[in-house]
């Protein structure tokens, strides 16, 4: 072999290899550790996305299908891209001037990256709720009855009492069953009226879900819903997201890698680069990855 064939065999040898950072391993990316197939309806199916912050790249040809009624988790090192692949999943880096984003998401089948497409629609399917509890500085009641009104699903205001349109029974079944499904009515039952900011971390916590819950959404988006949260909280919360994935489709970024090994039913992997490395029934990913870097990061080599 020439000097010019060995150069050029040792370029594409180092394109191939994934990017690292210290206390990883180096190792040539694998299609098939992330070609996860599953039992079921694909939900959300992903292909060749890249997501650009300016010059920065955040995210690396990832591509993935997530199933219906199940929950995904999405774990690796800060800064490798999760957060920003969860708000891929219902357009919120639009909300981003400097964000690019390339490649497909289809939800049920349709593009939702296509010209036309009606965001405030989209978001209703596909809810999200974020790290830190962000409770309106309203009342419990209307914080859980704000969406559904916004969307016509429900009026109760003076115009609709005047023309004899408003159904405040529809409105109170809502919050009653919103608050039930977030594992919330019994603390408040008695004090719907009060302000929200008034309750415990926890609690503003579940209200954000049951919010979110009151508009039916199909898939509930979590980025890290438990970070600021005392174990007991916590472990409430987990259990919820447990039993909301029975309705919905959840899809749940944490750096808590024994609550993903908890709650979840597939892991995908984000290291280094912003790239999917490995996508797996939970169990495979912490019992036995096929990537090097994965077990490392999963036994704290590294991240």
């Amino acid at each position: 072999m020439s000097d010019i064939d060995m150069k050029q065999t040792r370029a594409e040898s180092n394109e191939q290899r994934t990017t690292t950072t210290v206390g990883e391993t180096e190792e040539e990316l694998q299609s098939e550790w992330s070609a996860y197939e599953f039992d079921g309806q694909t939900k959300i199916s992903v292909s060749d996305l890249d997501v650009y912050y300016g010059s920065d790249q955040a995210l690396r040809g990832v591509s993935m299908d997530i199933p219906e009624k199940s929950v995904t988790a999405l774990i690796g090192p800060s800064g490798c891209g999760k957060s920003t692949f969860l708000r891929c999943l219902n357009r919120m880096n639009d909300r981003v001037s400097s964000a690019r984003v390339e490649g497909s998401v289809t939800l049920d089948g349709e593009e939702i990256y296509q010209d036309g497409v009606n965001l405030v629609e989209l978001r209703k399917r596909v809810g999200m709720v974020f790290q830190a509890p962000n409770p309106f500085p309203k009342s419990i009641r209307d914080n859980i009855a704000y969406g559904p009104r916004k969307h016509g699903d429900i009026d109760t205001g003076l115009l609709a009492r005047l023309l004899g349109d408003a159904n405040p029974e529809e409105e109170e079944d809502l919050i009653q069953r919103s608050l039930r499904q977030a594992a919330l009515w019994e603390e408040v039952s008695d004090r719907l009226d009060d302000n929200a900011l008034g309750l415990s971390g926890g609690q503003q916590q579940r209200l954000c879900i049951a919010r979110c819950l009151a508009v039916d959404p199909e898939i509930i988006l979590m980025d890290e819903p438990a970070s600021a949260l005392d174990p007991i909280a916590t472990s409430k919360i987990e259990d919820l997201i447990e039993s909301l994935a029975q309705e919905y489709t959840v899809v749940v970024v944490t750096h808590n890698m024994q609550q993903a090994a908890r709650i979840s039913d597939q892991t995908a992997v984000f290291l280094t680069g912003g790239e999917l490395v490995e996508y797996d029934d939970t169990d495979t990913i912490f019992e036995d990855p096929n990537s090097q870097r994965v077990e490392d990061y999963i036994t704290g080599k590294f991240g």
